[in-house]
């Protein structure tokens, strides 16, 4: 492995400071990043984009039973407006003041689905979280009145497949399950949308209802060439348009932040990106073939495929990568997701005692030199792409009486590795590029390990940024770069950064090897399916209740007293 080796030797970055004197002074790009686990706000300075000062909060993750997560949308918006205090206290000291920020951008957890009251702006429920499952019984439905029961079935329109991991389904089981929401919702105040319209939303105290099309893409209600709602998803889904917000490109002033709460007060929005487009953007991933995975408590892996969206026949969704300005055209990209990546360690940790702490993981792993093969399908929530099957479980396989510890955390990192293949098999058969890279970035990537069985399951080589966070630096070349705030210039097309480092991680395994050990991952793989027999639901269901309802009520009555009677002649 060669460390800090510059991989990016193209023209030197043109960035410049712009000459619009309403910002010439401003020399500050803030984003607010909210993630699944945390939310930060941090600030670049312009032209050359350092971080210089950052603050961050843990989020509480709400576990009401297996397989449902909520995050409470209130204490969400605490954590933004103190991480912007917090950050912005750091200023002075650094040499600026918050009148130096010209503009923020705002990167956020996708799926993840929130409904609130527009006359109080008051949530009418937690936020469902993007990994939550509790829509099952949704998707069932959905399917049931397909003529194919596909769950493809609206991916030439969305390039999704039905799953309870899109916003869709989420919103279908609020309306269904929750009164106060259908109650809302026929009063006419009810609205709702992703994390970043909520927290525009709550920044402009409700003046704008508003997502982008990297967010919009993950609900499957967009169409993915028009980039509008579909009548045809709506009526499928049976949400009401009137609560969703406007589709707007992913960089342009979209309004000043206006929130008394917040000490951005006058601030420009001018970007929204979904967080993986973002790191997509940061990571420089700008030409067609060029691909990243983030390595978190899950892996997305993206690749851009250019202005024309590919309908992946082999598990992979398509979604926007990003739009960068509303006369810009959208570039799409190939995603694969990974349900469960760094989230195996810490489950390791916590669950099972295996790690001291999951940061070990790495140490505990480099005891042995193989997993003695074990092979370890971490499917808690069942497998995404390129599978898509809710009823698949973890597992553990291969085991003898010589396994050890360290053979399992190791083949815990294998399976990341093992999953990411999967995607990238897919990818290069989809796209028809040839993939001999990847770029990585998430703090589960700095694992060295994990990196160099990442390139030896793969074959290619892999590229880890340096930046701490390529998903903040994506979302600030997006703010600043706004037609209006221009504080540089910026072309996807034409521009190769120089001031990006990469670490270097070079395959070193065999052909033979990668297609042995690939082979029996697959096995373990088809093992781990359809473990989730499906238990009949003792709840009414919404057929049957109107069934039940259209019976008129004297025939019930009577229908009901000749089963008494027969009842009581049998005895």
């Amino acid at each position: 492995m060669t460390e800090g080796k510059r991989l990016l030797n193209g023209p030197k970055s043109r960035i410049i400071s712009s000459q619009n004197p309403s910002t010439a002074s401003k020399s500050l790009v803030g984003v607010i990043d909210e993630g699944t686990s945390s939310v930060q706000f941090s600030l670049y300075s312009v032209p050359f984009f350092k971080e210089v000062a950052n603050y961050q909060i843990d989020l509480k993750l709400i576990t009401p039973q297996d397989g449902w997560y909520e995050q409470n949308p209130l204490e969400l918006m605490d954590a933004v407006y103190e991480c912007c205090e917090k950050a912005c206290a750091q200023l002075p000291a650094l040499g600026y003041s918050v009148a130096d920020i010209s503009c923020i951008g705002v990167t956020n957890q996708r799926e993840t689905t929130v409904v609130w009251d527009s006359r109080t702006g008051q949530p009418l429920y937690n936020a469902l979280v993007w990994k939550d499952i509790r829509s099952e019984t949704c998707v069932d439905r959905v399917l049931s009145k397909l003529d194919n029961q596909d769950k493809n079935h609206f991916k030439h329109i969305s390039g999704l497949p039905v799953s309870p991991y899109f916003t869709a389904l989420k919103l279908r089981w609020l309306f269904d399950n929750v009164a106060e929401v259908r109650k809302v919702h026929r009063e006419g105040y009810c609205k709702a949308g992703t994390i970043d319209t909520w927290i525009v939303w709550n920044l402009t105290k409700g003046a704008l209802h508003i997502t982008d099309v990297t967010n919009a893409s993950r609900t499957l209600l967009l169409d993915i060439e028009t980039l509008h709602w579909h009548p045809q998803l709506l009526r499928t889904f049976k949400i009401d348009k009137n609560i969703l917000p406007e589709i707007r490109s992913s960089s342009e002033i979209y309004g000043p932040i206006t929130s008394d709460r917040c000490v951005l007060t006058g601030v420009p929005i001018s970007g929204i990106l979904g967080n993986q487009h973002a790191s997509l953007l940061g990571q420089m991933c700008v030409k067609p073939g060029q691909a990243k995975n983030t390595y978190r408590s899950g892996c997305f892996l993206l690749c851009n495929i250019g202005e024309r969206p590919v309908i992946s026949a082999h598990g992979l969704i398509t979604t926007v990568a990003y739009k960068l300005g509303p006369n810009k055209p959208a570039i799409y990209a190939l995603e694969g997701s990974v349900a469960v990546g760094g989230h195996a360690l810490h489950w390791l940790e916590n669950r099972v005692r295996v790690l001291k702490d999951f940061t070990q993981a790495e140490h505990c792993a480099e005891e042995v030199t193989t997993t003695g093969d074990v092979y370890f399908v971490p499917a808690f929530t069942g497998l995404y792409a390129p599978y898509w099957r809710k009823d698949a479980r973890g597992l553990i396989i291969g085991l003898t009486q010589y396994s050890t510890k360290h053979h399992i955390v190791r083949a815990a990192l294998e399976a990341i590795c093992f999953q990411t293949r999967d995607i990238l098999e897919c990818m290069h058969q989809e796209s028809g590029f040839h993939l001999n890279k990847l770029h990585a970035d998430g703090s589960i990537s700095m694992n060295n390990l994990l990196m160099q069985l990442q390139a030896d399951t793969a074959g290619l080589t892999v590229f880890r940024s340096q930046l701490t966070d390529t998903t903040t630096f994506g979302a600030a070349l997006c703010a600043a770069q706004a037609e209006g705030i221009d504080l540089f210039n910026f072309n996807p097309e034409e521009l190769a950064y120089d001031i990006m480092d990469y670490d270097t991680f070079l395959p070193t395994s065999t052909d033979v090897e990668r297609h042995h050990r690939y082979g029996k991952w697959k096995r373990a793989v088809e093992r781990s399916m359809g473990w989730v027999v499906r238990k009949p639901s003792r709840q009414i269901t919404d057929e049957t209740y109107k069934l039940l309802s259209s019976i008129p009520a004297a025939l019930f009555v009577m229908s009901t007293f000749a089963m008494i009677i027969h009842s009581a002649a049998r005895k």
